[in-house]
């Protein structure tokens, strides 16, 4: 979510106060929510083209037309950039992929019908537009230059400083779409081993919910091409986070990390001040070249936090963020997946069980190859997709633990279902895009039909479509 966070405006003076941001964010278990952030690009269904911002019946007329369901707008200067309605908001990501950030809500049933409301009002709105919406990790035609931006001031930083740290930034923030889970954690024990587990797993998801085979039209050579964009983004914000696996990895630790990455910003008196490269450790100390003798705040605090871009983010909660986005139905497998893993004591235990023993170097190859090999990759003598089936395994166990039923009916076991699918096939939906564009009949165009997001179900065929 690229919408400003808010915090206490109270000077922060020592480091104590940024650990304790993380310590005090912890709750006891049953009060732990469930929330579900994705991204998707809209499409001019007359032309196929990416929408901009402030085109005739664009994306801004959306944003203006959402307004009749109840959501209230946010604005930066004259520009709404955003909604907001109870906990759950609406923002652009920069090439003006809408994005729903979701209320942390109680279970996967309502998470899922939050989700089947949102892909109903914005489909139902959008197709009255002429657009359309796309889930796929990574756009399959659109050059960069076909690609406008948003015009937020937050992005004009990002989008000046991006080329100087790596190659792909850029791609990352115009073309790719993700979808994650953000999760509670009831102390700093469960904090570090969540993060473990979900770091050593994050490759799983990735080459799981692959989705983004292609690149301007043709076979980009990875499963994931969104994912590959995260290795070429920025090397001081993003990757994997071996740290965390040290003996003593904490609150402490992160926040060290947290400090050493390079500051984007500070919000002040409605606008964003660059920062690029300076320092929040000498922001701390009253020293920042930008704003001298000025210390931070929270909300400088936390809004830095959501700057740093790693496969697992911690923040007032632990986000997810290895997944391409896809159908509607992957929408709702991707929190399936990570609350049958984290939210039950016993599949936690012997989800860590799973990774405990890898070494150092066999989550670096995983991670460094899922991108291109999916669920080919393997390290250590075991496969990723075996690794991916136990885990499957265990979070169908923690869904069953948990016993959340609808009206009596099904638990969140059945949230799974498409993943068992790719699990048991061993083909994500990356190689069955592969596999239909190696026929003679096809076209790239027939992606924005068959990976079309609409009225919350993508449109026909299913999941085992381009057999």
């Amino acid at each position: 979510m690229s919408i400003l966070i808010k915090e206490s405006d109270e000077p922060v003076t020592d480091q104590r106060q940024l650990v304790e941001y993380f310590a005090h964010a912890a709750k006891p278990k049953d009060e732990w929510l469930i929330g579900c952030e994705h991204e998707k690009f809209p499409f001019r269904l007359s032309t196929l083209k990416p929408v901009g911002y402030g085109e005739p019946q664009g994306m801004r007329d959306l944003l203006l037309g959402l307004k009749q369901f109840g959501w209230q707008p946010v604005m930066e200067g004259e520009n709404i950039i955003g909604l907001s309605r109870d906990r759950a908001a609406i923002s652009f990501e920069p090439g003006e992929q809408l994005e729903l950030a979701g209320s942390p809500l109680k279970n996967l049933h309502e998470v899922d019908a939050e989700t089947a409301q949102h892909l109903s009002e914005a489909g139902r709105l959008a197709e009255q537009l002429g657009i359309g919406f796309l889930g796929m990790g990574f756009h399959p035609t659109a050059t960069r230059d076909d690609i406008s931006w948003v015009p937020k001031q937050r992005y004009k930083i990002m989008r000046e400083y991006m080329p100087k740290r790596g190659s792909l930034g850029l791609d990352m923030m115009l073309r790719t779409c993700t979808v994650q889970v953000n999760l509670d954690y009831a102390d700093e024990n469960d904090m570090a081993k969540k993060l473990r587990v979900g770091l050593a797993l994050q490759p799983v998801a990735t080459a799981l919910f692959a989705s983004s085979p292609f690149k301007e039209g043709k076979p980009s050579g990875f499963n994931s091409t969104r994912m590959s964009c995260w290795q070429d983004t920025d090397p001081d914000r993003s990757g994997s986070l071996p740290f965390a696996f040290e003996k003593n990895f904490g609150y402490e630790r992160y926040t060290d990390y947290a400090l050493d990455v390079p500051m984007y910003f500070v919000y002040r008196d409605g606008h964003y001040i660059d920062c690029t490269g300076q320092s929040f450790r000498d922001f701390l100390s009253g020293k920042l070249p930008t704003l001298p003798g000025e210390h931070p705040t929270m909300t400088d605090w936390a809004n830095h936090l959501t700057t740093l871009f790693p496969d697992v983010r911690l923040k007032k909660i632990i986000e997810m963020r290895g997944a391409d986005v896809g159908s509607a139905e992957m929408m709702q497998a991707l929190p399936a997946f990570w609350v049958g893993l984290l939210y039950d004591s016993l599949a936690l235990d012997a989800a860590w069980d799973l990774v405990k023993n890898w070494q150092p170097q066999d989550r670096i190859k995983f991670h460094d190859d899922v991108p291109r090999l999916g669920l080919a990759a393997s390290a250590g003598g075991r496969s990723l997709l075996e690794i991916a089936r136990e885990a499957l395994k265990i979070a169908q166990k923690g869904l069953q633990h948990r016993a959340i039923k609808l009206d009596n009916g099904p638990d969140e076991t059945r949230y799974l279902e498409p993943l068992l699918t790719i699990a048991e096939s061993g083909r994500n939906r990356a190689d069955r895009l592969l596999a239909a564009g190696r026929r003679a009949d096809f076209r790239i165009e027939s992606l924005f039909e068959t990976e079309r997001l609409q009225g919350g179900n993508r449109a026909k065929p299913s999941l085992r479509a381009h057999e």
